[in-house]
């Protein structure tokens, strides 16, 4: 009579899974939103978001009606690699990055002179603070006739 074996070995599929996804895909598919800085100085506020890898097409910024700027980025990428003699593909990569913040404006920015650059993979937003001048036009006495 043959001895039956039992095969008890369960650790096989989180091999196979592990083998399938590996740990490039994993950190790809856990991707976080950007680092964000926010310096003040006496002159003005300069927001830094790190995103390597962006262009200034990949961003929009805009203000709202409620005093926030918002920033968003969106970014796509698709890379092949192919077999060249029977066009089968052996690896295709899909990408997609979103992100949207929405930062609430202190009130003495001069929001007509907004500016902004992406330089080395960092979107730099300098937000110019309102000289005295310009707060003593907003917090002027009004009259009563």
């Amino acid at each position: 009579m043959m001895p039956i074996r039992k095969y008890n070995n369960q650790n096989w599929l989180p091999s196979i899974f592990n083998d399938f996804f590996d740990n490039d895909w994993m950190v790809k598919a856990n991707a976080t939103a950007p680092a964000i800085n926010v310096i003040e100085s006496n002159t003005d506020y300069k927001v830094e978001v790190a995103a390597p890898g962006m262009t200034k097409e990949d961003f929009n910024i805009h203000l709202t009606d409620n005093n926030e700027l918002v920033i968003s980025m969106e970014k796509k990428n698709e890379t092949k690699e192919e077999d060249k003699e029977n066009k089968k593909y052996l690896r295709r990569e899909f990408s997609y990055s979103k992100f949207e913040q929405a930062l609430v404006l202190p009130d003495d920015v001069e929001k007509e002179k907004i500016s902004a650059n992406v330089n080395d993979g960092v979107l730099s937003i300098v937000l110019p603070k309102q000289t005295a001048e310009e707060k003593a036009k907003v917090n002027r006495v009004i009259e009563i006739h």
